[in-house]
């Protein structure tokens, strides 16, 4: 199973435990797998660990990610199609359901797929059976799905954008997982062992660790990239480091930052400053709306990272404190907002 994966799951915390726990309940069975999680939070290896730990372990895993390609392109990758089907069609073609055959099919970004090819995923659900773009043959396939998406796919089948009658099959059992930023016992070991490995790419002999300023800085961060974020943050903290065995202790979190950073265009007719409301208004109120929305705006391109965003904002970083505690702009609401 590892061989498989890009990273093994690492973790420790309650709440990725128990999506552990959850993945080897539903596992054995063989039913459709919703796996719902922000962008990075891994849901392609929950998929894997779904597979490898079902009676298909030995079958075909095949992925799909359904918003790579355009609706045309996905129905032929999904489904096969006939030689002659369409223009550049010389021969005959399997589609993933075809190739994933007595295997499972992890379906990512499913909530970009159109009515059309909801429908035929569908059919192949409740039938087990599906036809090649340009064919009349019925072709029949055993598959297992494994669906993922970060967004709300309830709310979009209530408004019509997605089928009910489809997330009402896939949804024999969904696992939700948590954002990094909600397991914080797990940042120090996955950073560790992206560390360790970046530093054996490097030709590296050791990794001597994080010094404790970095590791202050990692667990202060919100991740909105979540894992992957982490990967990318850690193995750019291990190849800049100026001296092999040296402890990380600088995390550069946005390596866009410069102070030489190109700034974005302003749209024609947009002015810098705010406009004052039109007739009467409160002064007092509308300088404090202002103030709370310049901080909610500094906090986001600062990644939610306090201390830069006090530098950004040419105040110490008590006083942006003050400000925060002062319109109760906590760290939770900060973090919602990501």
């Amino acid at each position: 199973m590892r061989n498989q994966q890009e990273q093994p799951l690492i973790g420790e915390s309650p709440g990725f435990l128990e999506v552990l726990e959850h993945v080897s309940r539903v596992a054995p069975l063989n039913r459709p797998v919703l796996v719902i999680g922000e962008r990075g939070t891994g849901k392609e290896l929950i998929a894997a660990r779904i597979h490898f730990l079902s009676a298909r372990w030995d079958r075909p895993f095949v992925k799909m990610n359904c918003a790579a390609l355009a609706e045309s392109l996905l129905e032929t990758e999904l489904f096969g199609h006939e030689a002659g089907s369409f223009t550049g069609a010389q021969k005959r073609r399997l589609g993933r359901f075809e190739l994933a055959d007595k295997g499972s099919l992890f379906l990512d970004e499913l909530a970009n797929t159109s009515s059309r090819v909801q429908e035929k995923i569908l059919r192949v659900i409740e039938y087990g059976e599906l036809e090649r773009v340009g064919g009349t043959e019925t072709v029949r396939t055993d598959v297992r799905i494994i669906g993922a998406t970060h967004e709300d796919l309830p709310a979009l089948a209530a408004a019509g954008r997605f089928r009910a009658d489809l997330l009402d099959r896939l949804a024999f059992d969904v696992i939700t997982l948590p954002p990094l930023r909600a397991r914080p016992e797990d940042i120090l070991p996955l950073a560790g062992h992206f560390a360790v490995r970046m530093a054996g790419e490097l030709g590296h002999e050791l990794f001597p660790g994080f010094s404790a300023n970095a590791k202050e800085a990692l667990l202060g961060h919100p991740w909105p990239g979540n894992v992957r974020e982490l990967k990318n943050v850690v193995e750019r903290a291990v190849y800049s480091r100026d001296e092999a065995d040296a402890e990380v202790d600088e995390i550069v979190f946005d390596p866009f930052e410069s102070p030489w950073r190109p700034k974005p265009a302003k749209k024609e007719g947009e002015s810098s400053d705010a406009a004052a409301p039109e007739g009467p208004y409160d002064f007092k109120d509308h300088i404090q709306e202002r103030e709370i929305a310049l901080l909610r705006d500094a906090l986001a391109q600062c990644r939610y990272n306090q201390k830069k965003t006090a530098e950004h904002l040419g105040m110490t970083y008590h006083q942006l404190r003050g400000y925060l505690r002062k319109y109760e702009l906590t760290e939770a609401d900060a973090e919602s907002e990501d």
